[in-house]
């Protein structure tokens, strides 16, 4: 194990939470994989970017794996289908984040993948972590752009974009997060407990493809079996292991870099600018499997915990299944049962509709009871300067919150509101309990581009 003394950073950053962890719920639930739903509703934007243009019509017979949606610009990413099955038709479904998407119905027929043939499909059998030089950089690029793999952390970028050559600013260190900060979640964890080896292989081809001579895996010291796996797994391969204090939001791509590297992005900068291409380590093991195996990503790992949830599990489920499918097969509700969120309770958004589909980026699902969610009532700013206290970009909540309350354009613009990165930290810290976070997300969405 490499120790946080053993990397240029110190192991941590500046400011920064503490909140329950939560974790206990299901990190020691080993994955189970659920019977293949009876349809799913796969939407043709669920990555940052343009959506995907549809390339199937309605009736039309399609496989697991095969291409139903195009990418349509250069951040865009593919759509494949999940299941096999018939097209129905096409419609509109709600993601979290309330934004109204196309999406493909496929009705599932006939044979499909599932139970151990599934998770041996994905991430059993055999993973080279030598000869990996027979992959040029740009077969490399191209096979994670055929399989539509975006950051599966949350972000959900296109991948392919982050391996583009850029002679002026060239990538030195591959830094995979594992880290998964985010409390409840625990689907990387499991991941790294149980399928070390293709996250080994695709960060050795993610470090091909970007040029750089470094590979970091980074993990919060709240995980210290998946450390110990994880270093195993590396053995002689030249990748290093670097071990975090754990702090929200570790899983913060600028923040894990200042903890494992010492280097700072600037605001408004991205980490390419410091020489850094981060990738979550789900990710890295969709892109083994897309390369040494010509698979497209079309499942992933998803945590269903909290409180409110019967039997919190971690479950390997198709693209496009419904949360309330996921809610089921873990028991239901409890009694107690207050509220649903997409994610986890820091940077998670409340479900209206149980019938939402999983995406490419869905980490979990936490269901939280009345005594999780009880608080304060909002009352009047204090100027006590917490929010600022805590903010791990070190920004000034409280200023940004009046730009979006007010529509105060150039206000938001001084302060930075597009450098947020909605962690909730301000939130979690104000003893005034203002929504800091839903104002900052309105604001962006409302604030003209210029």
């Amino acid at each position: 194990m490499i120790a946080s003394s053993d990397i240029p950073g110190k192991g941590s950053f500046p400011r920064g939470v503490h909140p329950p962890e939560g974790k206990l719920l299901s990190e020691n639930v080993a994955v189970e994989i659920p019977p293949t739903p009876a349809k799913v509703a796969i939407p043709l934007l669920q990555h940052t970017g343009s959506p995907a243009e549809s390339l199937v019509k309605i009736r039309q017979e399609v496989v697991l794996g095969e291409a139903i949606g195009k990418p349509t610009g250069f951040i865009s990413a593919g759509i494949h289908a999940t299941v096999t099955g018939k097209v129905a038709k096409q419609g509109v479904c709600t993601l979290p984040n309330g934004r109204h998407v196309a999406m493909i119905p496929i009705t599932a027929q006939g044979d499909q993948f599932e139970g151990q043939q599934l998770w041996d499909d994905c991430f059993g059998g055999d993973w080279p972590v030598e000869g990996l030089d027979q992959y040029t950089r740009e077969q490399i690029s191209r096979c994670v752009s055929d399989a539509g793999i975006v950051g599966l952390g949350g972000a959900a970028f296109p991948t392919h974009v982050k391996f583009a050559r850029n002679d002026a600013k060239p990538i030195d260190t591959i830094l995979i997060n594992g880290c998964e900060c985010e409390p409840y979640l625990t689907a990387d964890y499991r991941l790294m407990v149980q399928a070390p080896e293709p996250i080994v292989t695709g960060s050795l081809l993610a470090a091909q493809a970007a040029g750089a001579k470094n590979v970091i895996i980074a993990i919060e010291d709240n995980k210290p079996q998946a450390i110990e796996i994880m270093a195993r797994a590396a053995g002689s391969t030249g990748i290093k292991v670097a071990q975090l204090k754990t702090k929200y939001p570790m899983g913060g791509e600028k923040q894990t870099i200042v903890a494992a590297l010492g280097r700072t992005v600037p605001t408004g900068a991205l980490p390419l600018d410091v020489g850094v291409v981060v990738i979550n380590v789900g990710t890295a093991a969709a892109i083994a499997r897309a390369v040494v195996r010509g698979k497209p990503l079309t499942h992933r790992i998803v945590t269903v915990s909290g409180a409110g949830v019967a039997h919190p599990k971690n479950l390997l489920v198709p693209i496009g299944i419904s949360y309330g499918e996921l809610v089921d097969y873990c028991g239901g509700l409890r009694a107690g049962a207050a509220r649903v969120v997409a994610g986890g309770p820091m940077m998670g958004f409340t479900l209206g509709n149980l019938d939402t589909p999983v995406t490419k980026g869905t980490s979990g699902l936490t269901v939280l009871t009345a005594a999780d969610v009880a608080h304060a009532e909002e009352t009047n700013c204090v100027r006590c300067g917490r929010c600022v206290d805590v903010c791990p970009l070190n920004l000034v909540p409280a200023k940004l919150a009046v730009a979006a309350r007010h529509e105060d354009w150039d206000l938001a613009r001084r302060y930075h509101l597009m450098a947020c990165m909605e962690c909730g930290c301000c939130a979690y810290s104000c003893p005034a309990s203002l929504p800091l976070v839903q104002l900052m997300r309105v604001a962006k969405a409302k604030m003209p581009r210029s």
